[in-house]
């Protein structure tokens, strides 16, 4: 007997199997680089970290284009220097995506140059993956922002934490601390955390004063921490600030029993061989280090890579302190093309919002929805509501593909393929 609803259901399952088909053999979309764009303090005080982050991320298309690219795209850097000036920063980022049109934006190096462009990463709803921003999304509680900084959850506060709790191992125990901060993003964000650890802490505050960021002589705010005698002295700076106060302490002879603290810039190599000694007895900290409990995958190699091209390239010679954290970001742009992710916290979700489909495709959803013209808007439709709770398909269901999912529309199983699905 002639089922029509049968017949329509298989031929509504049948077109939009061909739908995705076509679009996943597109030649013409397989051939478009994927552009990721940012902004880079490639001159000014920034510069330092700037350029090595540039030479990581350099290492990182070369390898991945070299394997094919991102889902068969290869890969293209679109970047510009914000001359480690925030103001520089929404500019450039309304250039990226305006003119340039860029698939993915990620951020620049530092706090300060990343606070700058949330509001215009929010106000178009884009992923925004942050490399070394210190509590930038605290005010901001954007839940699409990915932080890639060794400095736990609470990151205004780990600068601090780790440095006072070690001076209170000290004997006798220190009783007063003065804290001293350029009045700007990064620096105000981690001496508010210093604070609060004093507080709880017990120690004495005798001085908490801000100095300008354009600040070029220090010697008399030492002068004024030293004429408070403080037991212990924590600093929260950038590069050319803390390269002054290093200077400037050492000229004037400030010795308190600890002295150091978020002090940005002592761990980059050129700045090492350029105070040498001044750094001693300097408390400060570094992110990385080539010993064993910290061989992480490719890590050796990479450095070695690194290192090999940085001479050529003015960088950082080692790169221990951003270009091996930077692998971490690389690794993780390249896994929404390269393996399949497992459902994760609101907090620790995947990098793209398109990658969220793995995630998210709930079958029920797409069921309500199984005429062809309206499949892909079904599945945007799961990623726009991720925040409701769908059953994610098991992976006995999931093809062999990592490239790809499967959700049932009617009795048929259509293979949606990641990225390209919701461009339909």
């Amino acid at each position: 007997m002639f089922d029509r609803r049968r017949l329509t259901r298989a031929l509504v399952a049948g077109l939009a199997v061909a739908a995705v088909a076509a679009l996943a053999s597109a030649p013409a979309y397989a051939a478009d680089p994927i552009k990721i764009g940012f902004s880079m303090p490639l001159t000014g005080g920034l510069s330092g970290g700037g350029k090595s982050v540039i030479l990581a991320f350099e290492l990182w298309k070369e390898d991945v284009n070299a394997k094919g690219g991102l889902i068969g795209r290869p890969v293209e850097l679109v970047y510009y220097d914000d001359q480690s000036q925030p103001a520089q920063v929404p500019g450039i980022y309304s250039k990226l995506l305006d003119v340039d049109k860029v698939d993915l934006v990620v951020s620049s190096y530092a706090t300060n140059q990343i606070a700058p462009a949330m509001p215009i990463v929010m106000q178009r709803n884009l992923v925004f993956m942050a490399l070394f921003g210190t509590g930038v999304n605290d005010m901001f509680n954007y839940d699409k922002y990915f932080q890639i900084l060794p400095n736990g959850k609470e990151t205004r506060l780990a600068p601090s934490l780790g440095f006072l709790e070690t001076a209170m191992t000290m004997n006798p125990k220190p009783q007063t601390i003065a804290l001293v901060a350029a009045d700007a993003e990064y620096a105000q964000t981690v001496i508010a955390g210093a604070r609060e650890s004093v507080k709880r802490l017990g120690l004495k505050v005798v001085y908490d004063r801000s100095y300008p960021p354009t600040s070029v002589d220090y010697t008399p705010i030492v002068r004024a921490i030293q004429a408070t005698n403080p037991d212990v002295v924590f600093v929260a700076s950038y590069p050319p600030d803390s390269v002054g106060i290093v200077r400037a302490s050492n000229e004037i002879g400030l010795k308190p029993k600890m002295f150091g603290g978020g002090m940005i810039g002592l761990a980059f190599s050129p700045i090492k061989q350029q105070l040498g000694p001044l750094l001693n007895g300097i408390v400060a900290y570094d992110v990385y280090q080539p010993e064993p409990t910290m061989n992480f995958p490719g890590i050796a190699d990479f450095i070695k890579r690194y290192q090999a091209r940085a001479p050529a390239a003015g960088v950082d010679p080692l790169g221990y302190y951003l270009a091996a954290l930077f692998l971490r970001r690389d690794a993780d742009i390249g896994a929404g093309g390269q393996r399949r992710r497992q459902p994760r916290p609101r907090e620790n979700r995947g990098l793209h919002p398109r990658d969220q489909i793995l995630h998210h495709c709930g079958r029920r959803e797409v069921r309500r929805q199984r005429r062809v013209g309206e499949v892909a808007r079904a599945v945007r439709a799961v990623s726009e509501h991720r925040r409701q709770r769908h059953r994610a398909v098991p992976p006995a269901r999931q093809g062999g593909d990592p490239l790809s999912v499967r959700v049932q529309v009617g009795a048929v199983h259509l293979p949606v393929f990641r990225y390209q699905a919701v461009i339909l």
